[in-house]
C-alpha cells in the first residue's frame, strides 16, 4: 500500500513540477532575479528525479524524516523567495506564484509520514512561507481580499495534509484488518481438521466430566476466535473476572475469591477483555501448577483476585494465590505468562509483574490505564 501512494506522489509530484517550469517560461519578464528562479525550480527538478529513482530502489526512504523534511524545505524556499524574483509590491499582482501546486507534495508526504496533525503542521508552515514572501516583496496593502488570499493558502496546505494522513491512517487499519482476517482464515483452515476434531473427540471420550466439559469450552472459544462469531466484549469486569474464576473452579477444583470495588472507574471493553484474559491465564497457571495437593477444595489451590484504583487513572489487579511458589530467578518465563499476560497488559499501555518464593505462593500484578 505505501508503495502505491508514494507511486501516485511521484507522478504528482513530476506534473507539479511540469506547471512549475511552464509558469516560469512563459513569464521571465516579469522576474528582477531570474537566476534565483531558475535555480530554485532546477532543485526542485533534482530532487524531484532523485525521489524517483529512491522510490525504484527503496521507497520507504521517502518517508524518512530527512527526506520528508528536505521536501519541506524546499517547497517553503520556493514560495518564500517567490516574493525576491517578484518586482516589488506586485507578487499579488504578477498571476501564478513560482512555487505553484509543486510544494503541495512535501505537506502530502508530511501527512503521511508523521500523521495528520504532522501533515497540519508542514501546511501552515509553508502558508507562513507564503505570507513571508509578501514581506519579502515589500507588500504595503493587504486589502481587496489580499490577507483573505494569503490565509486561504495556509488553510489549504494544512487542510491538504491532515485529509491525507487521516486517509493513510485509515487505509494502514484496513490493512492490518484485512491482514488479520486472512491469517485468520489460513489458520482456521489448518486448524479445523485437527485440533478442532481433536477436541470434539475429547469431549465425546472422555471419562472425566471435568477434563469433558474442559474440552468442550477450549472447542468453543477457538471456533469463536477462528470463524469470527464471538460475543460482543464484556463491559463489566466484575462479571468478567468472575466468568474467568468459575471456569478456574469447573476446571482445576480450586477456589478464587473476586474482589471488586462498587466505585471502580469504567474501562473500555477491549481492556476488560484484556484484563480478563490475563487473569484467566494466570488462574490457568495457578490451576495447572500450584493446584495439585493445594489447600484448596479437593486439593485444588485458593486463589483471591483483587482490584482497585490504585492510581488516578489506573486499575491494579491482584491475582494471589496459596500454592508452594517458585524461584522467579531459577525458572523459565513460560509462553502463557509472556504473551497471554504480558503480551495483553503491553499491547493496552499496561503491564505485568510476577512475585513468588518457594513456600510462598505467587502474585500475579497486572495493571492498565482507564482511558
Amino acid at each position: 500500500m505505501e508503495r502505491s501512494v508514494l507511486q501516485g506522489l511521484a507522478a504528482f509530484r513530476w506534473a507539479a513540477w511540469a506547471w512549475m517550469a511552464f509558469v516560469l517560461l512563459v513569464s521571465p519578464g516579469r522576474l528582477v532575479r531570474p537566476w534565483l528562479a531558475y535555480l530554485l525550480v532546477g532543485l526542485a527538478l533534482a530532487y524531484t528525479a532523485a525521489c524517483s529513482l529512491v522510490w525504484r530502489r527503496r521507497p520507504e526512504a521517502l518517508l524518512h524524516p530527512a527526506m520528508v523534511v528536505t521536501e519541506l524545505a524546499l517547497g517553503a524556499a520556493l514560495l518564500l523567495f517567490d516574493g525576491l524574483v517578484r518586482p516589488a509590491g506586485t507578487v499579488f499582482s504578477t498571476g501564478q506564484s513560482l512555487g505553484s501546486v509543486w510544494p503541495l507534495t512535501g505537506v502530502i508526504s508530511a501527512g503521511v509520514a508523521f500523521g495528520p496533525w504532522g501533515g497540519g503542521i508542514a501546511g501552515l508552515a509553508l502558508g507562513a512561507s507564503r505570507w513571508l514572501s509578501t514581506v519579502l516583496n515589500q507588500v504595503d496593502d493587504y486589502g481587496e481580499g489580499r490577507g483573505l488570499s494569503i490565509t486561504s493558502t495556509a488553510v489549504f496546505y494544512a487542510m491538504a495534509g491532515s485529509v491525507f494522513g487521516y486517509v493513510f491512517v485509515l487505509l494502514s487499519r484496513a490493512r492490518e484488518e484485512v491482514a488479520a482476517a486472512r491469517a485468520r482464515e489460513e489458520v482456521a483452515r489448518t486448524l479445523h481438521d485437527g485440533v478442532l476434531q481433536t477436541l470434539a473427540l475429547v469431549e465425546r471420550r472422555a471419562t472425566d466430566p471435568a477434563l469433558s466439559r474442559l474440552a468442550r469450552e477450549q472447542e468453543r472459544d477457538l471456533r469463536a476466535y477462528l470463524f469470527g462469531d464471538r460475543q460482543a466484549p464484556a463491559t463489566d469486569l466484575g462479571a468478567a473476572l468472575r466468568a474467568a474464576a468459575s471456569r478456574f473452579e469447573g476446571s482445576y477444583g480450586g477456589r478464587a475469591q473476586v474482589l471488586v470495588p462498587d466505585d471502580l472507574p469504567p474501562l473500555p471493553p477491549v481492556r476488560v477483555e484484556a484484563l480478563a484474559g490475563a487473569v484467566g491465564e494466570a488462574l490457568t497457571n495457578a490451576g495447572k501448577h500450584a493446584g495439585a495437593g493445594g489447600p484448596g477444595p479437593q486439593g485444588g489451590v485458593n486463589v483471591v483476585v483483587y482490584v482497585e484504583e490504585d492510581q488516578p487513572g489506573r486499575v491494579f489487579c491482584s491475582v494471589k494465590d496459596d500454592g508452594p511458589g517458585f524461584d522467579p530467578a531459577t525458572t523459565a518465563e513460560g509462553v502463557g505468562l509472556s504473551r497471554s499476560i504480558r503480551g495483553r497488559m503491553h499491547s493496552e499501555g499496561g503491564g505485568a509483574e510476577v512475585a513468588s518464593q518457594p513456600g510462598a505462593g505467587t502474585e500475579v500484578r497486572l495493571w492498565v490505564p482507564c482511558a
